[in-house]
């Protein structure tokens, strides 16, 4: 009888120790609750399979690829494309990096054979196709992983392959894919009309949040492609392949996929997350961004680095759901390549709210006000000057961050201009809830 008392009394002591571990659970952890759930998201590549290639049946085919667009299966899409008897892979278009995404950033991508398929580098001789490389096409498709940030190459490589096939009356289809960091945060300023370049082509923010699809039909239909001989912005023949079960508030870890590195220094998402946040730092050249270490874009440091002065705005960072934590490192390539710096790691807690460039802007004006030689001296006479304006996408903001006089407030809504205006003309291009 005592035995089985106490075995009465135990059992209710573990259902008071597992109701009491739901509820802290339930209290101390509600984002579990309002976290997306994960599904697994059919790709353009996906449903075009689906539909047994009706929208390519019998045409000669060329695409714009790279190894890491792949079905939900994890097939390469120009395999997938070259195996089927339903249309006739002619030709290979590949962008930055090559291929294989291995060649280094800046480096010229030249051509080779892939699965029996010629191919030709739009970075190299030509950034944008010529007649000889589709002109015998009947149609060209685009499925091409982007990252969802705006100097990233592949936007422009897309606008050059529209641009052409406009030009040529070729029909364009974009295989649609995820934007890695989701289609919800929208940050940053929108290039302006002197400032445009291979690496901000098209006036869009510098976390545009939208997907290759939908920035085409944008690009397509709000008239930025190149004006014809008569002065009239050309439009192309163009036919989005959505997707399926993808939402604005899925990062790429929402959708059950592995990350399948674009570039070199790309080879995860929070890689990613480090370039919006830490590659418009590194082309001042004053800090290493970890370029060289096995987390390039998510270290900020140099020999000397004066954290003490920053870490206010670190703190800041809370909000945004980004978190500074001091360490030292050491590159092995890039800006103070094997010297150790000391500096911060950032990690990513909350990825559907980063503000990731806004949060970029705040570490220039705090780098401003602690190295303001650098700023107002070296960096308005260096050759690095160029290529920041490029990322930036603003001479305005330039001049201010070098300027003697310029307030951090004004330099704050430069680096927002007019991200209002973007946000509603792009409503109604937005295929994805």
């Amino acid at each position: 009888m005592l035995q089985k008392r106490n075995s009465i009394q135990f059992s209710s002591f573990l259902m008071v120790i597992a109701t009491t571990v739901v509820i802290a659970i339930s209290v101390f952890i509600p984002e579990i609750h309002s976290q997306p759930a994960r599904t697994t998201v059919k790709f353009g590549i996906d449903n075009l399979v689906d539909t047994k290639f009706e929208l390519l049946r019998n045409k000669k085919v060329a695409l714009l690829t790279n190894i890491a667009s792949r079905t939900r299966f994890l097939e390469e899409s120009v395999k997938v494309l070259a195996e089927t008897d339903k249309l006739n892979l002619c030709a290979l278009l590949v962008p930055e990096h090559g291929y294989f995404a291995q060649v280094p950033a800046g480096e010229l991508v030249s051509g080779e054979i892939i699965y029996g398929i010629p191919t030709y580098s739009l970075y190299g001789k030509n950034r944008r196709p010529t007649k000889n490389m589709i002109g015998n096409c009947d149609a060209v498709v685009i499925d091409l992983q982007d990252i969802g940030v705006r100097p990233y190459t592949f936007i422009s490589t897309m606008y050059n392959v529209m641009d052409a096939c406009a030009e040529y009356r070729i029909p364009v289809y974009i295989l649609d894919r995820p934007n890695p960091l989701g289609g919800l945060v929208v940050d940053g300023n929108i290039v302006e009309e002197d400032a445009k370049s291979f690496v901000g082509i098209v006036p869009v923010p510098y976390l545009h949040g939208m997907t290759m699809g939908e920035l085409a039909m944008m690009i397509n239909e709000e008239g930025w492609l190149q004006k014809d001989f008569k002065g009239v912005p050309r439009k192309c023949d163009l036919t989005v392949v959505k997707m399926k079960r993808w939402r604005r508030d899925m990062t790429w870890e929402n959708t059950q996929t592995i990350w399948i590195p674009t570039s070199p220094n790309i080879a995860s998402v929070n890689a990613i997350r480090g370039m919006a946040l830490t590659g418009l730092l590194g082309e001042i050249s004053l800090c290493s961004i970890g370029i060289g270490t096995g987390l390039p874009f998510q270290y900020l440091g140099m020999p000397n680095f004066n954290i003490e002065n920053l870490e206010s705005k670190f703190k800041q960072f809370k909000d945004y759901g980004i978190k500074a934590m001091p360490t030292r490192f050491t590159p092995t390539a890039g800006k103070y390549s094997n010297t150790q710096c000391n500096g911060v790691l950032f990690a990513f807690q909350t990825p559907q709210n980063c503000k990731l460039y806004s949060s970029s802007i705040e570490i220039l004006l705090g780098l401003r006000k602690t190295y303001p030689t650098y700023f107002q001296d070296t960096l308005i006479h260096s050759n690095k000057q160029a290529m920041f304006v490029k990322i930036l996408g603003s001479k305005d903001i330039f001049e201010k961050l070098t300027s003697k006089t310029a307030t951090d407030d004004e330099i704050r809504v430069l680096a927002r201009k007019g991200l209002t205006e973007f946000i509603s003309k792009r409503e109604k291009y937005l295929l994805y809830n």
